[in-house]
């Protein structure tokens, strides 16, 4: 291969590297939190699809990272735990991003787990992850306003 080609093909492959990485529909979907002082890092589930899949098949989840329902309208809704590996938390909140309730769900289960009021948003991060962290109903979750809307 000549020189001129090898750089050519360099470039290229760098170019698309670079633009692969600015457009990853996970890297756009991700969002700090701030839950009675501590950072929580969530993926965003805006979409149907998204909502439905949410963290099912997951195997693992990271110390300090969740996954942030949006609904387009506040409602009381539910949670189960078809298709998921990972034992999890989940909050339910209301439009003002605060925490009506908080369920604890095994994995692989079918048991719902529901809003005790509407909600507009939930969280599902690691068993135990809001109790550790001193969140409870009541408690102001910072950081929505840079949430996008649900469709």
């Amino acid at each position: 291969m000549n020189r001129r080609l090898f750089l050519t093909t360099i470039a290229l492959t760098l170019s698309c590297a670079a633009g692969a990485r600015d457009e990853s529909p996970v890297a756009d979907k991700r969002l700090m939190l701030n839950i009675n002082g501590h950072a929580l890092r969530v993926t965003v589930a805006r979409t149907p699809a998204e909502r439905s899949m949410g963290l099912m098949f997951a195997t693992k989840l990271g110390k300090d990272d969740g996954m942030l329902f949006i609904y387009p309208e506040a409602a009381v809704s539910a949670m189960w735990m078809k298709n998921t590996n990972i034992p999890l938390s989940v909050a339910f909140l209301d439009e003002q991003g605060v925490i009506i309730n908080i369920e604890d769900m095994q994995p692989q289960t079918l048991d719902a787990h529901p809003s005790k009021a509407p909600a507009k948003y939930s969280i599902e991060t690691n068993l135990g992850w809001f109790k550790q962290h001193g969140a409870g109903p009541g408690t102001k979750v910072k950081g929505l306003e840079k949430a996008p809307q649900a469709e």
